[in-house]
């Protein structure tokens, strides 16, 4: 079986497909040049939405930089089985220090994205089971689409414009990914970690 490749991996993959300097994918995704480079080149994922962004500057799907192939027919992903879908780590608290292998730095961890869609081929929806650590950080981030999502466990912090709610387990929101947003575990370490279901649509 071939080796998965990173999303930085794919994005280079694709500028040398269509003849894109970085100069040039910096200019249409409207993100830094050194962002650009370290997540070609050191394997870094700040947030989804440079991911978003760049897909959109690419002209293709999220979803195209995060699977290692696609399948025409549906998808399962069975009771327990999401984390062996993981895709990447976001919200790591000291920034560049994740190790490659796990996304971890010391006693910390970030937002963990567990694909559930992956490899469905032609998909307009992103629907993953994310893991919030108590420690994640993250800034604010806007893209384009939308959003839904589920508490599984525990309670999170939505950052969303100038409002910030708490929500339980079995509360949901829908808003525009337009508008600035994070979400984080609430309460601090001692409140423990929470669980999601995110759905994301981000059009092409």
């Amino acid at each position: 079986m071939a080796s998965k490749r990173s999303p930085g991996e794919r994005i280079v993959e694709l500028c040398k497909t269509y003849s894109l300097t970085r100069e040039t994918l910096a200019e249409r995704s409207g993100l830094d040049i050194e962002l650009i480079r370290r997540i070609e080149e050191e394997g870094h994922i700040p947030d989804l939405a440079p991911l978003l962004k760049i897909s959109r500057a690419l002209g293709v799907r999220l979803g195209t930089l995060l699977d290692d192939h696609e399948g025409l027919g549906p998808v399962i992903v069975r009771a327990g089985q999401a984390p062996a879908a993981a895709r990447f780590i976001t919200g790591l608290p000291e920034e560049g220090a994740a190790e490659k292998a796990g996304g971890k730095t010391a006693g910390h961890q970030g937002l963990t994205f567990n694909a559930l869609a992956a490899d469905k081929g032609g998909r307009h929806m992103e629907p993953f089971i994310v893991d919030i650590d108590p420690t994640a950080e993250q800034e604010k981030s806007t893209h384009e689409g939308e959003e839904f999502i589920y508490v599984l466990s525990g309670k999170i912090s939505l950052a969303y414009g100038k409002d910030e709610w708490e929500l339980n387990t079995g509360d949901s929101i829908y808003y525009d990914s337009i508008v600035p947003h994070r979400v984080l575990a609430a309460g601090g370490p001692a409140a423990g970690p929470a669980q999601i279901l995110a759905v994301i649509y981000s059009p092409v």
